[in-house]
């Protein structure tokens, strides 16, 4: 049976920030924009958390959740620093490694470097070894596939550690709310809470066929899941069709000007994947869905490849007009760039979605 562990930062960008400047250790920090502007969060501290402040939020709600938040604007060469360091750590263990961003990866180490039995002792290693090197802390999952081990990884964050073993994943799975579930999103969480689908064992209740015809290609997903079924293997290079990045907002958002400062966010994290790559895209592809779930996409291709931040941002803010953002509330943004060029370099690939960062 396979061994997987899920690694997953604490707070990365603002456990960087609060490790850098003593003086905020133990304080709210934010990593975002300005507040007196339409800044928007990246990443928060757990003492920002407890007064409600989350990713994607606007800097200026914040700002009122939370009079006393600490606001830095975001290092991201500081944050790849750290993450080469992480990175080679895994390396240690074993050569199956899949990064999911800057603070997150899969290891599977069935057999790994160590010749250790105890995928457990390893998770704890690992962890350990991260905090000696970093000073940061990290919290890990382990199971027999990735669903599991992402999903043990948050049940005692931060700088935490859980099994999940075969013999009791189908209990742990049975209690399990179904938006905790990897892969339900908000709309999703809501669809199958109106469907009586309210956590694991009652998603066990339903056929297949049932789930496939309410939710597509998903269903079939879901319906392995909650048997704790998951074959998926750790790759370690992945030949993606599209880079993209999206967020659900938790609150609607009705503003325009708000929406065009946070394709600014999402292009920069394409862009860095793009670069990490060493690859150029043709085509960027802007998501958009409106609070009553219908969802509009707006393509262009400028003529040229492109990776730079600025031009993609640029080109999802023209797209952006031609929606009826502003007009309609908007639950959902997406930037996606395709059509890769891959002369460029010698890259194998990316992976298709880049989740935001806040763990």
């Amino acid at each position: 049976m396979r061994k997987i562990i899920h690694i997953d930062m604490d707070a990365f960008f603002a456990s960087v920030e609060q490790r850098d400047n003593p003086q905020w250790k133990n304080k709210p920090v934010v990593v975002g924009g300005d507040p007196r502007g339409r800044g928007v969060v990246a990443a928060a501290s757990y003492e920002a958390r407890i007064y409600g402040v989350h990713s994607a939020m606007p800097s200026s709600h914040a700002s009122r959740l939370c009079p006393d938040l600490i606001f830095v604007r975001p290092r991201f060469e500081a944050y790849k620093k750290e993450s080469e360091i992480i990175r080679a750590i895994f390396s240690e263990y074993t050569d199956l490694i899949e990064p999911l961003s800057l603070d997150e990866a899969y290891l599977d180490v069935t057999e790994n470097k160590k010749e250790n039995p105890s995928a457990t002792l390893i998770a704890r290693e690992i962890k350990d070894k991260i905090h000696s090197n970093t000073g940061l802390t990290a919290s890990a999952g382990i199971s027999y596939n990735k669903f599991l081990a992402k999903i043990a990884s948050d049940v005692q964050k931060p700088n935490g550690i859980t099994l999940i073993e075969p013999e009791k994943a189908l209990s742990f799975i049975a209690g399990l709310p179904i938006g905790s579930f990897y892969g339900v999103g908000k709309a999703t969480e809501k669809k199958m809470h109106q469907l009586g689908i309210k956590n694991g064992a009652d998603l066990r209740n339903w056929s297949e066929f049932d789930l496939m015809k309410e939710f597509g290609k998903a269903g079939s997903f879901y319906y392995h899941i909650a048997r704790g079924m998951d074959d998926r293997p750790v790759k370690t290079e992945r030949i993606a069709k599209s880079i993209g990045k999206e967020k659900t907002f938790q609150t609607d958002i009705d503003s325009v000007e708000w929406l065009m400062e946070y394709v600014d966010t999402l292009s920069h994290q394409v862009a860095e994947r793009l670069q990490k790559e060493k690859t150029e895209a043709k085509t960027v592809t802007l998501k958009i869905r409106y609070d009553n779930f219908e969802v509009n996409t707006r393509s262009k291709s400028p003529g040229h490849p492109i990776s730079t931040q600025h031009d993609i941002a640029s080109l999802a803010k023209l797209l952006l007009l031609e929606t009826e953002a502003g007009k309609r509330n908007v639950r959902l943004i997406g930037v996606t760039v395709s059509g890769f060029n891959r002369e460029v370099g010698d890259s194998s690939g990316g992976q298709l979605m880049l989740p935001f960062f806040d763990s």
